[in-house]
């Protein structure tokens, strides 16, 4: 397994997570067997937002004295009513939804994420209506290591990192998602159909929204990677063809702030198909093709692919690009943690010798050259 730093909480998760959504109503045999292969190869990262008693209690019980070892992330705010799976406000409901939740998990979660904040309705109930202020007394208690959200919405997502207290959030990222106009909900996009005629370009307001994350320390756990499947399937991908599972994890990968792309997996064998991405070839996990289909909106604009690699000089170009962006965003008040990352690297923009080598090989006609000499100047190094 490889790890990544989830955002400035001082933690490491895998890159594949397992989101449990789809273990729910399984038998328990079914839910150990999926959970002990997926701490057989390393997965520590968990999401557990459904409801239900049982499947929390499956989980629990199948973690066993591994439960020190992985982090849950639960959600404040998932209830259900007469079994049926709900989004609640009520304090009342929210509290006793999860301190069962807690109780169930050992009387400590690692990451509490306030649910499901997708308008400004949603944003206004949590801020103002008790539940952000339970979540800030859970963590000081220690009840929860941290807050964190989850969200489908790129401007009431921004809203709610802006607002200081989270450093998780729970989004929905796929080349889909990320292609379709921001005034559209990708929820319904996706519940009706992708259509492709409506994309243009990588939507700018997404891929601001990652770039914030990164610039606030907010890490980005990742669900709807595979497009609930449509992505992946010839019947209902909107690409000429389907992607592979390995193309739509890197996608969501290479985006800033992401930390782990949690697969619903409800078997093992299902686990250990998601953890051969760790030994895919560059060019299976290559998802530019599809966005060479579009044929407009990208020209001289990075997507992180690395299709300019290998560098001469041993740049990781897309890296580079990828701070250089970021710092963008305020040129004046470059964040020290992305200031930090990027004097981390082993080769920086200044070790640039302008062979031109990377802009050969670039589908987007991305000024390589000049945004190395950028990033040397911003940067000092």
């Amino acid at each position: 397994m490889i790890y990544r730093e989830i955002g400035r909480t001082g933690k490491k998760a895998g890159i594949i997570g397992l989101g449990c959504e789809h273990l729910d109503g399984k038998p328990y045999d079914q839910v150990k067997e999926t959970i002990h292969t997926a701490l057989e190869y390393g997965i520590n990262h968990f999401d557990v937002f459904m409801p239900g008693k049982e499947i929390r209690e499956n989980i629990a019980k199948a973690l066993g004295s591994n439960r020190k070892d992985v982090f849950i992330q639960g959600h404040i705010g998932s209830t259900d009513v007469n079994q049926q799976y709900d989004i609640s406000r009520d304090m009342k409901t929210v509290r006793e939804y999860f301190e069962e939740c807690l109780r169930i998990f050992g009387g400590y979660i690692d990451f509490g994420m306030m649910f499901f904040i997708d308008s400004e309705e949603d944003f206004d109930k949590v801020f103002n209506g008790g539940l952000a202020d339970y979540a800030l007394q859970l963590k000081q208690n220690g009840d929860i290591g941290h807050i964190g959200f989850s969200s489908h919405r790129p401007q009431i997502a921004r809203k709610v990192i802006e607002t200081g207290i989270v450093e998780v959030m729970l989004f929905s990222i796929n080349l889909a998602f990320d292609l379709t106009p921001v005034d559209q909900y990708a929820l319904d996009e996706l519940g009706k159909g992708f259509d492709a005629s409506n994309f243009h370009g990588l939507d700018p307001e997404r891929a601001a929204l990652y770039a914030l994350c990164e610039k606030e320390g907010v890490g980005i756990s990742v669900m709807k990677t595979l497009g609930a499947g449509k992505l992946i399937s010839r019947e209902h991908t909107p690409f000429s063809k389907p992607m592979t599972v390995n193309q739509c994890i890197h996608y969501a990968l290479s985006r800033p702030a992401v930390f782990s792309s949690l697969l619903g997996c409800q078997t093992g064998t299902e686990v250990r198909d998601a953890i051969k991405y760790l030994d895919a070839s560059e060019g299976e996990k290559d998802y530019t093709q599809f966005i060479g289909e579009l044929q407009n909106d990208f020209s001289e604009r990075c997507v992180y692919c690395s299709h300019c690699q290998p560098c001469p000089e041993e740049i990781d170009i897309a890296t580079v690009n990828k701070y250089l962006d970021i710092a963008m965003l305020d040129v004046d008040n470059i964040s020290p943690s992305i200031r930090s990352h990027y004097e981390g690297l082993e080769r920086h923009g200044s070790d640039c010798i302008s062979c031109g080598h990377c802009e050969s090989r670039c589908p987007f006609d991305v000024p390589i050259i000049e945004n190395m000499q950028k990033a040397a100047k911003l940067f000092g190094v």
